[in-house]
């Protein structure tokens, strides 16, 4: 069904959840930058907890920098200064004061202020991880912002998330199904998780992680490092 404006015309009302948001920015070119990879994913998902193992697991080997997002405080990136993942000149903190789709799709301009302050202090910085606030399962990156987007997702929402949909479930360039160790305490079914997630996703890749199992995030690292 259209949907009126207001303005005398109308705009057709897209329902289908593989649909991205519109992106008003052209994707920028990466040569002679860092490579940016943004985190998303809705509320207690793991987005810092994924984005301080990536810090342990590639800080030895890739030149990196982080950039957090949130609505009214600097949390994230102060639980990263104090887990002692990088240097703490390292670690740029964004303040949205909007939900965080607004900073990391609809305006860019303060992350990609921070990315510039930190390419600016670390001259040839081969990564910079751009981790949103917590959203709801359509936030995602825009391609002016990062090159690949990681989507986070966790056992606690429930075994029906994957198939929920959402842009960020189904455009993402990998989704992280994070926490199965609690999967059993939470009564969600891995197989039926990981099979909508494979079905709603096509031949984009999906990973199950726990982050008490394995700290440094293997198979995330191992994606990212693919990217460089």
């Amino acid at each position: 069904m259209p949907a009126e404006h207001g303005h005398g015309h109308f705009h057709e009302v897209n329902f289908d959840p593989t649909a991205s948001e519109p992106d008003h920015y052209d994707a920028a070119p990466t040569a002679g930058r860092a490579y940016r990879i943004g985190i998303g994913g809705p509320v207690g998902s793991g987005k810092t907890a994924l984005t301080a193992a990536l810090c342990r697991a590639l800080g030895d080997e890739v030149n990196l920098a982080v950039v957090t997002n949130d609505i009214y405080t600097t949390e994230d990136a102060d639980f990263l200064r104090r887990a002692g993942v990088l240097d703490p000149a390292r670690i740029e903190a964004v303040q949205t004061g909007a939900c965080p789709h607004t900073a990391i799709r609809d305006d860019i301009t303060a992350n990609l202020d921070a990315v510039e302050r930190l390419e600016e202090k670390f001259p040839g910085l081969d990564l910079v991880i751009i981790e949103s606030g917590g959203d709801n399962l359509t936030a995602v990156f825009s391609r002016g912002l990062a090159d690949s987007q990681i989507f986070v997702v966790d056992v606690a929402g429930g075994d029906k998330v994957p198939r929920k949909g959402g842009p960020g479930v189904t455009t993402a360039d990998l989704l992280v199904i994070n926490k199965i160790d609690i999967a059993h305490l939470v009564n969600a079914d891995m197989t039926v998780m990981t099979s909508d997630a494979h079905r709603m996703r096509g031949s984009l890749p999906v990973i199950t992680q726990s982050l008490v199992d394995t700290p440094d995030a293997p198979d995330v690292a191992a994606w990212v490092r693919s990217l460089l």
